[in-house]
């Protein structure tokens, strides 16, 4: 006898997490250098296509056919002429080689790059990657990139057995690249530095030109939103522009974190600040559990017929509903007094995303709600 169970309810989500974050203050000294960034100062992606060579087998199938006739030209370049059709590509992989060219980089200065496989290769696992020029978004070769592949997983074992541990087709190559072209940003014809801040915030963006212009003790930097403000050079005296950067950043300004509460809703994992506040609500929770079996039972031929004994469904359906439980909370209740009450009803993280968004939607909570 074989039974099949299916449960359909509105409180039966799996618990994966909830992480509460309380803060005793709602305000916090913080340098202008940790909430701001300057315009124009960032990092540039580079990325170059190459083969790998030195595989133990695990390269490339022979169907790859760029791999193929990547080595074909490489093997052409290097003074040897080979037909592609006669390549065996088990020891090569084709990849695709990623790095990040840092702000103010200079010729000769080492890189960090990441190392794909983009072919049907097993693993990149003990490989060396060949000469690689990478391209910036401008299509210019700004950095070199060579050298033997470092991996943080593996791959053992045949096709009927075998053991894959994280990405063994991923690696990386630390200090395998070498900046080839300057990518400088001239400060010196600078007029204007502008702060850009990681977060938009008007308070915010006022509070640093405030501290700006006391420091200097002149209104030097304007706030043209709630994103950016602007410094205007000439105005804070003989400075050159990175130390008046380096005497900005190392300004601290009072900043007043924004109230959010962040919901993932796959993981069920919700992040509340402690300083989310509640208006006067009251919270009514019940579930419905609906059951279905289904029982496979054998059913015998009628007397003197020809039949034979067959296996029939045989289902039963059971619902159950909860009795509906119930919190209140006074005018400017807490995060903390919204958990406890939660967890006393006993819902479920699942449970709690649905009762936010409810309570966000009946304007009592007191919170930016984002839900991810």
């Amino acid at each position: 006898m074989a039974y099949r169970l299916l449960r359909i309810g509105c409180c039966t989500l799996a618990l994966l997490g909830v992480l509460r974050m309380s803060a005793a203050t709602t305000e916090k000294q913080v340098l202008v250098r940790d909430i701001t960034t300057i315009e124009g100062v960032r990092e540039n992606p580079l990325v170059g296509y190459s083969i790998v060579v030195g595989l133990n087998g695990t390269g490339d199938r022979r169907q790859t056919l760029f791999t193929t006739q990547t080595l074909a030209n490489v093997m052409q370049r290097m003074g040897v002429q080979i037909p592609a059709s006669s390549v065996r590509m088990n020891n090569v992989a084709a990849v695709f080689v990623t790095a990040s060219l840092p702000a103010f980089a200079r010729s000769g200065m080492t890189l960090d790059v990441t190392v794909s496989s983009i072919g049907d290769a097993k693993s990149l696992e003990g490989g060396v990657l060949l000469l690689t020029p990478l391209h910036g978004p401008d299509g210019q070769v700004y950095a070199q990139a060579q050298g033997p592949l470092t991996l943080g997983g593996y791959s053992a074992g045949g096709a009927a057995n075998s053991k894959t541990t994280n990405h063994p087709t991923v690696g990386r190559i630390p200090n395998g690249g070498t900046v080839e072209r300057h990518l400088i940003v001239d400060l010196s014809r600078m007029t204007t530095v502008s702060l850009m801040l990681r977060e938009p915030d008007f308070t915010a963006a006022h509070d640093v030109a405030s501290v700006i212009n006391q420091k200097f003790e002149k209104e030097i930097a304007t706030v043209t939103d709630s994103r950016q403000i602007s410094v205007q050079v000439k105005d804070a005296g003989k400075l050159s522009v990175p130390e008046l950067i380096s005497q900005i950043q190392n300004l601290s300004i009072t900043f007043h974190p924004p109230a959010k509460v962040i919901i993932n809703e796959r993981t069920g994992t919700i992040v509340m600040g402690g300083d989310v506040k509640l208006s006067a609500v009251s919270v009514l929770q019940g579930g419905l559990t609906v059951e279905v079996t289904t029982k496979f039972i054998p059913s015998q031929p009628n007397p003197l017929s020809k039949g034979e004994t067959v296996v029939v469904p045989e289902q039963q359906v059971d619902a159950k509903e909860t009795t509906a439980k119930s919190i209140r909370l006074q005018e400017g209740a807490s995060v903390e007094d919204l958990i406890n009450g939660l967890q006393a009803m006993g819902a479920t993280p699942r449970d709690i995303v649905a009762i936010l968004q409810a309570i966000k939607a009946a304007g009592g909570l007191q919170a930016e709600l984002e839900v991810l």
